[in-house]
């Protein structure tokens, strides 16, 4: 499909380039809705705000012992159903001189262009951190002084650590920490000697360290009241979709636009066994998952 601004001799301008380089820039940026933390299974055909994505659990069938006279007795599978709704739909739109240039020279590298993904980023990552901390199981307060918060706070994710292990959460965890429960908690050896323990080295999405089984990550997009969440990725999930790119005539400027839709939505995923299910084959959702805690910190003035 021609653009009224391309010249009919070239067609370098592929609006699904844009697509995949704007996923590429944005993914990095996220703690709360990133991979780490939350999961993408269900994002399915996302086409506008309000779709609803059904998530169907299966029960665990109970194990019989088999005897003879006997025999065996069938069972039939049970499902329990959650809704995962598409609420957000949040927009970018930039205005350019010349798109065929900008999209050759490699417009989201501008430093414009970067802030405005960082800003699509952040409104995405505050809205799925609301949504992990909501659903979180609380866990006492950690009170913690400037000379002792290293080993308190770390004493206090041993705490949620044991508090997964109970539940039978599976490996591959993460905490996510404020930056001021960061800046204390490197200066713990466990920490600050990551590397001998696990993996050190700040990288994309807010990573400080991997150590004892948990990711650890840091972001100034705490939810309000929580200093501390920890739990596996698989107990909160994300569903994100650019809606496709969209260019024309400035009708005020000489200069054309460009846009995109990002619609997402997010929920906490409830396990059949795990969690309270309904007469009615539903979950209670009032009640918080056993697989994601929080904790907000006391620091002593």
């Amino acid at each position: 499909m021609a653009y009224s601004y391309q010249h009919t001799g070239t067609k370098s301008f592929v609006p699904e380039v844009w697509d995949s380089r704007l996923l590429v820039q944005f993914d990095p940026l996220l703690v709360w809705a990133s991979n780490i933390v939350a999961n993408r299974k269900y994002e399915g055909n996302i086409s506008r705000q309000g779709d609803v994505v059904s998530i169907n659990s299966l029960a665990t069938p109970t194990v019989g012992d088999y005897k003879l006279p006997d025999g065996m007795t069938p069972q039939r599978p049970e499902t329990v159903v959650q809704k995962l709704s598409i609420t957000e739909a949040k927009y970018l739109q930039l205005l350019v001189e010349d798109a065929e240039r900008i999209q050759s020279a490699g417009a989201l590298n501008t430093p414009i262009n970067q802030q405005m993904i960082r800003a699509l980023a952040r409104e995405a990552d505050t809205f799925m951190g609301k949504v992990i901390a909501a659903g979180a199981t609380p866990m006492p307060a950690i009170s913690a002084t400037a000379a002792g918060a290293p080993q308190a706070l770390f004493s206090g994710i041993l705490d949620m650590m044991l508090a997964l292990d109970d539940n039978d959460i599976p490996a591959g965890r993460y905490v996510v920490v404020s930056p001021k429960v960061k800046r204390y908690l490197i200066e713990h050896p466990a920490i600050a000697n990551a590397g001998a323990y696990g993996e050190a080295g700040v990288t994309a999405n807010g990573v400080v360290a991997r150590l004892a089984g948990f990711t650890v990550l840091s972001t100034t997009a705490m939810p309000a009241g929580v200093d501390i969440v920890a739990g596996h990725r698989e107990f909160a999930t994300y569903a994100s979709q650019f809606n496709g790119f969209r260019a024309g005539m400035s009708e005020k400027y000489r200069a054309d636009f460009i846009d995109n839709l990002h619609l997402y939505g997010g929920r906490i995923v409830r396990f059949p066994n795990l969690d309270t299910t309904k007469a009615d084959h539903t979950f209670d959702e009032t009640k918080p998952t056993k697989g994601i805690v929080k904790a907000a910190v006391q620091w002593a003035a």
